[in-house]
């Protein structure tokens, strides 16, 4: 089994100025199968509510302490903790006590279908783009093989880490490759820096792993 690591390439406080950026990247790789998944982390009933409205067709799921339904029945437990799209929230305030941050996503979407509406409905939320699927190509220079399991852009908005625990005033962009270390140096990162360099980025920082 492998895994990925993924590099920050670019970064910047206009959140449409990282879209059209990643979309440059992303298009780099795009093959017949590629796809886009969104999510976000949602913390306030006001915000849960508000990203509802923008994008119904999402799917939100609220928090639940570790065991708290060990034994109780899917259909018994609450539809927030269950998952719920946007109009089937709770309306009940209340509802929401000990659920958030309440997750919000969508996966497996055609590319260019959900990541201008989701763009414009983050607001000051951590959320994340992230299109997959790609196909890197050959860097015969470098003498390293393309790769397409890997092969991944994601652009973080609000939020400089893949588990959305470093809050941030900007939007970072991240190329994946495959992880490879060997004596805790990554043998892959130079195929990173040639990525980016194919549409005019550089790596700006060490690869993080999800």
């Amino acid at each position: 089994m492998s895994n990925d690591i993924a590099y920050p390439v670019f970064r910047a406080p206009d959140p449409a100025l990282a879209l059209s950026t990643a979309r440059r990247l992303m298009e780099f790789g795009i093959c017949e199968y590629s796809e886009v998944s969104v999510g976000a982390e949602l913390r306030s009933v006001a915000e849960v509510r508000r990203v509802a409205r923008e994008l119904p067709q999402a799917w939100f799921r609220g928090q639940e302490e570790y065991g708290e339904f060990d034994g109780v029945p899917w259909e018994a437990q609450p539809a927030l903790v269950v998952g719920v799209h946007g109009p089937g929230l709770p309306a009940d305030p209340a509802a929401y006590a000990g659920r958030l941050p309440v997750e919000c996503g969508l996966s497996e979407l055609p590319v260019g279908s959900i990541e201008d509406a989701f763009t414009a409905a983050i607001g000051p939320n951590a959320g994340e783009i992230n299109w997959y699927g790609l196909c890197w190509p050959d860097a015969p220079e470098l003498g390293f093989l393309g790769e397409s399991k890997h092969a991944e852009v994601t652009l973080l908005l609000n939020t400089r880490t893949r588990d959305f625990d470093e809050p941030a005033g900007d939007h970072t962009v991240l190329v994946h490759v495959r992880s490879a270390s060997v004596d805790g140096r990554q043998m892959r990162e130079p195929y990173a820096h040639w990525l980016a360099e194919q549409v005019g980025l550089t790596v700006l920082g060490p690869g993080q792993r999800c």
